[in-house]
């Protein structure tokens, strides 16, 4: 009860200061943001960015220098004044810190960056379900929902395990199917057929 009377407090002290600069209150608001707006469960922890992620960067008081980009294929954001920013493979935390420095070298005085994962990369399902192919992500993706988004098994499916192939990793793995496996962004997910 302390906890949230705690939690209350700091929501309203932030409403003021963040309503004068135009963003929505925090209660644990740093400098530097990072939200997720993907819906449904929990957000993605140390979410690493890849080809085909859209972001929404803002640059507090630079709406010339804010916007929405996209992963390029060769893995950067391609941002005003600062050209190319490495994002594959890093964290947007990680990507928000090297734009902050940018824009500090000749270009903004202490600049202030918030980034928003729009639109995450697609994952893939393959073999015994019936329209195998790339489908969009979103948050909480677990394996029964995506062979669900693949409209379900043939009846020559294998409905006990499930073969992934992580992103970035180059061996898929089995996992016994069931609500607790969980889909990432970029995933190749296959179901096997069974045998009589």
């Amino acid at each position: 009860m302390r906890d949230l009377w705690l939690c209350l407090s700091l929501l309203t002290m932030a409403a003021p200061v963040a309503a004068q600069q135009g963003v929505a209150p925090k209660a644990d608001a740093p400098a530097t943001t990072v939200t997720n707006t993907a819906t449904a469960a929990a957000p993605l922890v140390d979410y690493k960015l890849g080809v085909a992620d859209k972001v929404r960067i803002i640059v507090f008081n630079e709406d010339t220098l804010s916007g929405e980009f996209t992963v390029s294929d060769s893995g950067t954001l391609s941002l005003p004044l600062i050209g190319d920013v490495k994002a594959i493979g890093r964290t947007p935390r990680e990507v928000i810190q090297d734009i902050e420095a940018k824009l500090a070298d000749g270009y903004l005085r202490q600049p202030r960056v918030s980034m928003d994962v729009l639109t995450y990369r697609p994952f893939y399902i393959l073999g015994e379900v019936s329209k195998p192919g790339e489908y969009p992500y979103s948050n909480g993706l677990s394996a029964l929902n995506a062979v669900a988004r693949a409209e379900g098994f043939t009846y020559r499916a294998n409905k006990k395990k499930i073969f992934i192939k992580r992103f970035g990793e180059t061996m898929e793995r089995e996992y016994k199917l069931d609500s607790g496996v969980t889909i990432y962004p970029g995933d190749t997910v296959r179901v096997g057929e069974r045998y009589f």
